[in-house]
């Protein structure tokens, strides 16, 4: 390789089609934290003895990539090889470019296109294994629970599914485009993150959020189940569509046959749910009663192990990633109430549909992200679908606690009522006379 490099650099055209430094090689790849030696040559046959020689390098992004230069007194006049150190600062990419001057005139090279990604590690494998092992268990706790009878009830009058399905596969893909790309214009990673929580599908979390602020339990489950067993077709259909745009501007390969596979993955453990239910009914009583408890455990699990395994996270959380963790959720929440609430939906029902559009399966999220794209992407694109895990608790958990505390005043108030119901009670009246007396009244 070196006595290519040098030959190239003694040819005629050399100068016209490499410049007068050359890098070993156009790419590289190195883990974050970690210094590289990358060598070069440069042709300096046109300086002389009274020459004035410097040499500096730039960085695209130094929050990435930083780059130290040899000194310039070491440089010597004909074919120089030296080398420079590249330092991994964090995830992403970046290019170096090399610039030589003699006496004033400015010599560079091609740029050095260097990757960052963090250095595989056992805990990481592990949380990528117990995140699909944990979403498949939640999948065929969704087969087990899914209750046809009462989905054909609900859809008898289809309203409230129709509404929940165009909230969350209609409103939240395009919502989540453009949020990503008014928060993130120039960061595909970014993009994507937030971009593929917004197409994941509702999770099991609605149900218990319906169940705890009051909601349709029924509409709700109909809902996530039209939502899980839609969601095959609809996360490859907005990824390959509106999806490709940010996969385009961002120079990355859309991962078709991943995705389709994730898909497709998905409906074996829903299958395998559907024939416990029918096969095994007291091991599919079994599951039932342990998916709500099974999906809390998910959810916390998901976002402690994330942020356990990943502390680079907290680096990328700036107020933007915030915004778009609450954005998504909550922007679901209050379109999904409004347009209940225009079409006259019965309160319960608006609860349920409200909850639902807002609140996304973030394992798949992370789980689609992890399996679907390239390092450094998949650990840049995994703080969005945590940050909306992290934010969509919040105004729920606000309007369960002002829920209890008009449930327990109501309690009180309809206690006191009860009360003076049962015992009489004594009031005053006015005789014709004008004599005051006390009455006892009985109701």
């Amino acid at each position: 390789m070196t006595a290519v490099l040098i030959a190239m650099l003694l040819l005629g055209g050399a100068h016209a089609a490499f410049g007068v430094v050359i890098f070993e090689s156009s790419s590289m790849t190195i883990h974050m934290k970690d210094t590289v030696t990358v060598e070069f040559f440069a042709d300096i046959s046109a300086a002389t003895t009274t020459s004035t020689i410097n040499i500096f390098a730039n960085s695209s992004n130094e929050g990435i990539v930083t780059v130290e230069t040899p000194d310039s007194s070491t440089i010597k006049p004909g074919i120089w090889n030296s080398s420079i150190e590249v330092h991994g600062v964090f995830l992403g990419n970046a290019d170096i470019v090399l610039y030589i001057t003699i006496d004033d005139v400015v010599y560079s090279s091609e740029s050095l296109s260097i990757t960052v990604i963090r250095e595989e590690r056992v805990i990481d494998t592990v949380f990528t294994a117990s995140v699909a092992l944990l979403v498949s268990i939640l999948y065929i706790n969704f087969g087990c629970a899914m209750d046809w009878d009462v989905c054909r009830k609900t859809l008898k009058r289809p309203i409230g599914p129709v509404i929940g399905f165009l909230c969350q596969f209609a409103f939240m893909p395009v919502m989540s485009y453009g949020l990503a790309y008014l928060l993130f214009p120039d960061n595909a990673e970014m993009q994507l993150g937030i971009f593929f929580t917004g197409v994941s599908p509702s999770g099991g979390a609605s149900n218990i959020w319906t169940v705890l602020l009051g909601g349709n339990l029924n509409l709700s489950v109909t809902m996530t189940t039209i939502c899980t067993l839609t969601a095959f077709g609809m996360m490859p259909l907005w990824i390959f569509t509106l999806g490709a745009q940010i996969f385009s501007r961002g120079n990355l390969v859309i991962p078709y046959s991943r995705v389709a596979m994730f898909a497709f993955a998905l409906v074996v453990p829903l299958a395998i749910g559907f024939f416990i239910q029918k096969k095994l009914p007291r091991v599919c009583r079994l599951m039932v009663r342990i998916m709500k408890p099974f999906s809390i455990c998910l959810i916390l699990f998901i976002i402690i192990f994330a942020i356990a395994t990943n502390l680079y996270l907290f680096q990328l959380f700036s107020w933007r990633i915030i915004v778009a963790g609450m954005g998504q959720p909550w922007l679901g929440f209050i379109f999904g109430y409004v347009v209940s609430f225009i079409l006259r939906q019965p309160p319960l029902d608006t609860r349920a549909i409200a909850i639902e559009a807002g609140i996304q399966n973030t394992g798949i999220a992370i789980f689609m992200l992890r399996f679907s794209l390239p390092q450094p992407a998949a650990d840049l694109t995994t703080v969005a679908p945590v940050a909306c895990a992290i934010m969509t608790p919040i105004p729920l958990t606000i309007l369960y606690i002002i829920k209890l505390i008009v449930d327990r005043r109501k309690k009180k108030l309809r206690a006191s009522t009860e009360k003076l119901q049962d015992n009489p009670q004594s009031v005053v009246a006015i005789t014709s006379s004008g004599a005051p007396t006390r009455v006892t009244s009985f109701d």
